[in-house]
């Protein structure tokens, strides 16, 4: 089990929580901490607009709490009336987050006893505020989250993993059944590509020309994550058509091993050369016949000729595999564009630490 940068930052929050509230003496410094969970957030943004909601929220909660304490009372039955209206409120201004938190600071307010309501309500409002103003500092302040490297490596770690299996089912030595479970855990790894993408999309630039960097950039990391969905789409494509495979022409068989071939060497030379790791001068040649989509498409037409007049499935399949080859290599022809035009641009200005993401 792992010590995470999240779980670091909630036991930091809970502190710094306790120690503000009881610094102010709050009575009940219990409830920042608690508001202090409910705020912490993956990134610096997120917890910038969740600071508001929360704002929202509490404020809901606790003009509720006196609301109906001071026309109902604080029997149980008013509690959790006045908790349905809070959650009412919030689905009703679109805070579904918030709910929670809304409810702490409810019923946090609406337990007191006593005649100073008021001062007592303000003052436990005051304690959760304190509680999601600390996690806001924590958040700014402690480990603030790389995930460009997260989503770097996540998508070559992932690439990497599918042209292994691309190589190795294009000459037929793999275990079928194993490589069913890895396209599953595959599919789950570009679901995770994703979320990184996005968590990378929502970190905020100060500076002109790093906005306009981190725009280039976010255009090359959603094409490395298409070109990845491409060579899953046509490794899922190889394996489902094994059989078809196996039964096409030899030269057949060995035109479309020399394709993917280059694609897949072409595909891991861009992963380098984004991160400056090998020189951006392209490493082969438009014309190479590894590359000849044309010629690899003639020789399935004329491998179609041959089940014209049969109503034989073999031909679709076949159509698909190449298909999706087709695809994969338009995919990561443009991926070349956008990285040879980036470093144009921006020239060893890509910093990718080395680091475990997972």
């Amino acid at each position: 089990m792992k010590l995470g940068a999240r779980i670091f930052k909630t036991g930091i929050a809970i502190v710094l929580s306790l120690y503000l509230a009881q610094l102010l003496h709050s009575p009940s410094p219990v409830f920042a901490a608690i508001a202090a969970i409910f705020a912490i957030q993956p990134t610096i943004y997120r917890s910038y607009l969740t600071i508001v909601e929360q704002i929202q929220g509490n404020i809901i909660g606790a003009v509720m709490a006196v609301i109906f304490v001071l026309l109902l009372g604080n029997h149980y039955i008013v509690v959790g009336l006045a908790a349905i209206i809070v959650i009412l409120l919030n689905l009703k201004l679109k805070l579904e987050k918030n709910i929670g938190l809304s409810l702490v600071t409810l019923i946090s307010i609406m337990e007191i006893q006593g005649g100073s309501f008021i001062q007592f309500a303000g003052i436990r409002f005051s304690t959760i505020m304190i509680g999601v103003f600390s996690s806001f500092l924590v958040n700014l302040v402690f480990m603030p989250p790389k995930y460009e490297n997260k989503l770097y490596f996540k998508i070559a770690d992932t690439t990497e993993e599918i042209i292994r299996w691309i190589r190795l089912s294009t000459r037929h030595d793999f275990d079928h059944q194993l490589l069913k479970t890895d396209i599953e855990k595959l599919k789950e790894s570009y679901i995770k590509i994703s979320q990184f993408y996005l968590m990378y999309k929502e970190e905020r630039s100060y500076f002109k020309k790093n906005t306009l960097e981190k725009s280039r950039k976010l255009v090359i990391y959603r094409q490395m994550s298409s070109t990845a969905k491409k060579a899953l789409d046509t490794l899922k494509k190889l394996h489902r058509f094994e059989n078809e495979l196996l039964h096409l022409p030899e030269n057949f068989q060995q035109s479309i091993q020399e394709q993917l071939d280059c694609l897949i060497y072409q595909h891991e030379q861009l992963m380098l050369k984004f991160i400056g790791k090998i020189p951006t001068q392209p490493t082969y040649s438009e014309g190479n016949v590894c590359l000849n989509k044309k010629e690899l498409f003639d020789l399935f037409l004329t491998h179609q000729k041959e089940y014209a007049e049969h109503n034989n499935p073999h031909m679709y399949h076949t159509m698909q595999i190449v298909a999706s080859i087709i695809d994969y290599s338009e995919q990561v022809e443009h991926l070349d564009t956008l990285i040879t035009s980036f470093h144009a641009y921006h020239s060893n200005e890509v910093s990718i630490e080395e680091e475990n993401t997972e």
